[in-house]
């Protein structure tokens, strides 16, 4: 007895049995990944009863901390205020590593003169501008912005510049002989080529950017996220600071999992698991 298209359809088409494993490794995914979080949480609150509450605080004190209301609205505040820095440089970062990647990627003399100087930058910590940023922009604003930059940019140039280096000539010879303008050719044939590598360090550059942001606000005028630590631990209350770093690693994953679900929608054709 044959069967109709229709049926076909209903049963989920002849891709059905690929979609119900994929959706299965999905699910395996995420259950790995809570299951980490979970165990990593009991680890903390079996170490943390081995010690004062002074010295370590157990994970449900923190968590009964950011669940309380009015905490929670003293915390989503400053993180509004720290995140507008951090969006400017990390943006910055972007704006200036794109491009400047791309060229030194592919023009070696470029790379010859710039690369001593991205290799020394790059040497140096990021805390060692800070005496230079209050100097050059003051202690708000504008230094917290600069030192997100310098925090995220040298790491997203490194990998732009070996996405740019790693796309083949045999493609810009393709694109040529279809008759693709040099515009059509950055676009559609080098653009897609390293887009694993931009994806790639736009998840670098996010996680170096939240860690500038936190650097600033503690290193610079102690504002937002940097005063609630310093209050904290003025008055020895190791449960608010350590609910301020765990919100700051609450919001890594966030950036982390929204650029990943990215890089799964628009390199389905690369994306690994």
């Amino acid at each position: 007895m044959s069967t109709s298209p229709s049926e076909i359809l209903a049963a989920g088409g002849p891709g059905a049995g690929r979609g119900s494993r994929l959706r299965r490794l999905l699910d395996a995914d995420r259950l790995t990944q809570a299951a980490s979080i979970v165990a990593g949480l009991l680890i903390w609150e079996l170490a943390a009863t081995q010690y004062s509450a002074f010295i370590l605080p157990p994970p449900s004190a923190v968590l009964k901390r950011l669940f309380d209301p009015a905490y929670d609205a003293k915390l989503l505040g400053a993180m509004y205020q720290a995140l507008k820095h951090m969006f400017a440089g990390f943006g910055l970062a972007v704006a200036v590593a794109v491009p400047l990647g791309i060229l030194m990627g592919r023009l070696p003399r470029l790379n010859a003169m710039l690369d001593p100087i991205v290799s020394a930058l790059y040497a140096i910590p990021a805390v060692a501008f800070v005496p230079f940023l209050v100097i050059w922009f003051g202690l708000f604003f504008e230094s917290r912005m600069a030192l997100v930059f310098i925090m995220a940019f040298p790491d997203m140039l490194v990998v732009i510049v070996a996405g740019a280096r790693d796309v083949k000539r045999s493609l810009f010879a393709v694109g040529r002989s279809f008759g693709a303008s040099p515009l059509q050719v950055a676009l559609k044939v080098a653009l897609p080529a390293m887009l694993p590598f931009l994806m790639t360090a736009f998840r670098v550059g996010i996680a170096r950017a939240i860690n500038g942001m936190i650097t600033a606000e503690l290193f610079l005028a102690a504002v937002n996220l940097g005063a609630m630590m310093k209050n904290a631990s003025r008055v020895f209350d190791t449960t608010g600071l350590l609910a301020v770093v765990v919100a700051v690693a609450l919001l890594g994953l966030l950036a982390q999992s929204i650029i990943a679900a990215l890089e799964r929608r628009f390199l389905h054709w690369h994306h690994r698991r």
